[in-house]
């Protein structure tokens, strides 16, 4: 249940942080891609069951 919440923040945080939206565009693709990296570390933790 843990593992299903953190995953869906983190998507939303990943689509917030993308540089397409206005606010974020001169952030580049640092924020997107250290979220994109958490996010895929906690999915393979989810699938492994360590969540």
């Amino acid at each position: 249940m843990l593992g299903t919440i953190l995953i869906i923040v983190l998507i939303l945080m990943l689509i917030g942080a993308l540089p397409t939206w206005g606010h974020s565009r001169s952030w580049g693709y640092y924020p997107s891609g250290g979220l994109g990296l958490i996010l895929v570390i906690i999915i393979v933790l989810v699938l492994l069951g360590r969540i």
